[in-house]
């Protein structure tokens, strides 16, 4: 057993008085936390989460939470912290991932309450104090599809032009998505983070990382899935669906909601760029292989937006014909 497994079980017998357990490992997300979930005596269960101080400020999570649990929405419960080494003891929401669910027959009635339950984040949750989706995030984040998925995990020497090429394309998706509503952005809202609950639906996870920033980061997450993809007609009516009811709340103008859907799909361009570098990322720094599988399905959703937009026709294009041969 690991050192911090030892101290996190000392932790919970010790300062939390949980004796008679059965403990096990829930999650192995894509940072350096780890989650285990703890079987009670008579079918109850809680979720201990390890978040190494020296790599994961699991402050982020608790006042994120906070800030979450104001909106309504489905958080977890923490029931007890030890921020100095890192752990939390959480309401456990369930092992029934979205993800697993999705289908036809369940995509609508499940869509619509994430959607509901992301519109009233934007509608309530406060973005103050909140670090900013700024310009220099966005360009970093856009870095990692160039160092790490190009560069690292292909060995693609670009040429002047197509270097000249991202640069350009990367600072029209920057310049669309500073033009956005500001909102509290999850950053992770998809299939993988949201958990089937009967009451409340969704139960919301993994959002410590939230920023201030654009207002459809979040429903580009959830509409254009790296885990799971839907045709693009529907995807199209989801996000008109979804534009009218936040013009209903009154979270934009008619201007902003005739806007949306550019604004959408340019979105869906900067994360999916930034995802297949995380994805390579996760393979060569943290031995983390499974990824791989999806970035085609990544790739194929920037190469779908370029052929709608002659701005980024070059970039599809790129992607077709330079890189997705590769992978």
């Amino acid at each position: 057993m690991l050192m911090r497994e030892i101290q996190l079980l000392t932790w919970l017998r010790q300062s939390c008085g949980l004796m008679d357990f059965r403990f096990q490992v829930a999650s192995d997300d894509a940072s350096f936390r780890r989650y285990f979930r703890l079987h009670l005596p008579g079918g109850e269960s809680l979720i201990a989460m390890d978040a190494p101080p020296d790599k994961e400020d699991c402050r982020a999570f608790i006042e994120v939470t906070a800030r979450l649990r104001k909106t309504g929405v489905h958080v977890p419960d923490i029931h007890a912290q030890q921020i100095d080494q890192g752990f939390l003891l959480l309401e456990d929401l369930g092992e029934t991932l979205y993800l697993d669910q999705l289908n036809p027959a369940t995509v609508h009635h499940l869509y619509d309450d994430a959607m509901q339950a992301l519109l009233k984040i934007q509608a309530v949750g406060s973005t103050a104090g909140l670090p900013l989706y700024d310009q220099a995030l966005l360009q970093r984040e856009m870095d990692l599809f160039s160092d790490w998925l190009l560069d690292r995990h292909l060995g693609l020497a670009l040429s002047e032009v197509e270097q000249a090429l991202l640069s350009e394309c990367f600072r029209l998706l920057v310049d669309h998505a500073l033009q956005q509503p500001r909102v509290l952005v999850h950053r992770d809202y998809h299939s993988r983070n949201l958990l089937c609950s009967v009451e409340n639906n969704p139960g919301i996870i993994d959002y410590q990382d939230a920023v201030s920033g654009p207002m459809t980061y979040d429903w580009v997450s959830l509409l254009k899935d790296c885990y799971i993809r839907w045709p693009l007609q529907q995807v199209d009516a989801w996000v008109k669906q979804f534009s009218d009811q936040a013009r209903a709340m009154g979270l934009i103008d008619d201007e902003q909601r005739d806007q949306i859907p550019v604004w959408f799909d340019l979105m869906g361009v900067q994360r999916h760029l930034k995802a297949a570098g995380i994805f390579a990322r996760l393979h060569h720094r943290d031995g983390k292989s499974r990824y791989l599988a999806d970035i085609p399905r990544v790739l194929d959703y920037i190469v779908e937006t370029g052929q709608r937009y002659q701005t980024l026709s070059a970039l599809g294009d790129f992607i077709r014909l330079r890189v997705l041969p590769k992978i």
